[in-house]
């Protein structure tokens, strides 16, 4: 396995078009802060500004994703993007108006790009061979976590170098730059043309509609929504801990880089090679490794200790964010492939919000430890329901970097996906 087939003209446009979508994604929680912190009660309003837009992303990924057609993803997407651009241009344009409306503009810079994520990884595997689906999906994790890691940075430098108007004005101008880039994309194999797809409206071939199919693959956004809760308690616990064991906070910014770059590192080996054993097997043993790290962050003494413990987790938790991707694309058709990631992006959002919700419940009761090893456990009881629900069901195949024959028989007798074409595309 290799990434030569990833490598394209066509791929390296979608990477551009993809830095100009999540870059605002990733900058927009601290920017939001960064934006009204000087008005009175101004770190509270930044983060009612913040839930507002992750409300938007959890409300707005389903809802737009489940209405994205393949044959017009363009004008879409676009829109969506868009929408996005105005809510960050509102932001940067109006930082002293009144609470409701900022907040009305953090919803819609939330909600209105909100499909663009499944949208756009639906969009590279259709650029690249289908026995190349993880490779590409393990190059688009490299980009996502390059881009989480340097758009911290990003703001603070604009924020107290220049203005913090200007972090959302960048957000917009990007996204904005985004959504006309659209237009400088190959189709892909699923042409966005009048024909699209065979089989490409709310019904597939079997007269199950897209509810019901997105409903099939519920245990992988259960799994999913786990293995960023993980995140969250890494995030938002981490400081409180390095003081708890009398550590500098300032720490905890290094510690978190040192996870991204680990987990950068792990996509990329990821896609290196084909990996033995049914995906929720792979996704289980990720998730158990990576829980077992958080929880030794939750227990080790000194820096360097908890640096490797999340270096590892970094590491297993790109691996286990891919199998779910993968995951997805074994069980729904391809028709639905872009509204079924748009649901797991809502559920991970879902995942990291409540987990939060628990370590900030228990954080004014608790060492910042215990909060750690109880979402530990919350994200163990996750990973065990998504699990069995995807060994219920029996639609796991053995390999998804593996491409098998229209009505091949995965690995319990089933039909991968039904008996379909694993690959989809936009």
């Amino acid at each position: 396995m290799s990434y030569r087939d990833v490598v394209s003209r066509p791929v390296l446009t979608w990477a551009l078009v993809a830095v100009g979508a999540r870059m605002p994604v990733a900058m927009a929680p601290l920017s939001l802060v960064f934006l009204v912190r000087e008005r009175p009660g101004g770190y509270s309003l930044g983060a009612a500004l913040a839930a507002a837009y992750v409300i938007g992303e959890i409300i707005g990924a389903p809802l737009l994703g489940m209405r994205l057609d393949p044959r017009r993803a363009r004008p879409h997407l676009a829109a969506g993007l868009g929408a996005g651009a105005a809510g960050f241009a509102g932001l940067g344009a109006f930082p002293g108006a009144p609470a409701a409306l900022l907040t009305a503009f953090a919803f819609l810079a939330g909600a209105g790009p909100a499909a663009a994520p499944g949208g756009l990884r639906t969009w590279l595997t259709s650029l690249v061979p289908a026995h190349a689906a993880a490779q590409a999906l393990s190059a688009e994790s490299v980009l996502t976590f390059g881009v989480w890691a340097v758009s911290p940075g990003t703001v603070t430098g604009l924020a107290l170098g220049a203005g913090p108007r200007l972090p959302p004005l960048l957000a917009a101008a990007l996204m904005a730059s985004s959504a006309a880039g659209l237009w400088l994309l190959p189709a892909g194999r699923a042409a966005d043309g009048p024909g699209g797809p065979a089989g490409s409206g709310d019904r597939d071939g079997g007269g199950a509609s897209k509810p019901r199919l997105l409903a099939r693959a519920w245990p992988v956004y259960v799994t999913g929504a786990a293995s960023l809760s993980l995140l969250a308690l890494a995030e938002l616990v981490l400081p409180a801990l390095l003081e708890q064991r009398g550590i500098g906070v300032g720490r905890a910014g290094p510690l978190l880089t040192v996870m991204a770059a680990a987990s950068a590192v792990g996509a990329f080996l990821y896609g290196l090679r084909s990996w033995p054993g049914l995906l929720r097997t792979r996704s289980a043993v990720l998730m158990t490794g990576m829980s077992a790290a958080v929880a030794a962050v939750a227990l080790i003494p000194g820096t360097p200790g908890i640096a490797a413990a999340l270096a590892v987790a970094g590491l297993l938790q790109s691996g286990a964010m891919l199998t779910r991707n993968l995951s997805l694309r074994e069980v729904l058709p391809p028709h639905v492939l872009a509204a079924g990631y748009s649901v797991m992006y809502a559920a991970v959002g879902a995942g990291y919000a409540a987990t939060g919700s628990l370590a900030g419940a228990l954080l004014p009761r608790t060492a910042p430890s215990t909060a750690i090893l109880a979402g530990v456990a919350l994200t163990l009881l996750l990973t065990a329901v998504g699990w069995w629900g995807e060994r219920r069901t029996g639609r796991s195949a053995p390999g998804a970097d593996a491409v098998l024959p229209v009505g091949a028989a995965g690995a319990e007798g089933a039909p991968v996906g039904g008996g379909r074409d694993p690959e989809g595309g936009l």
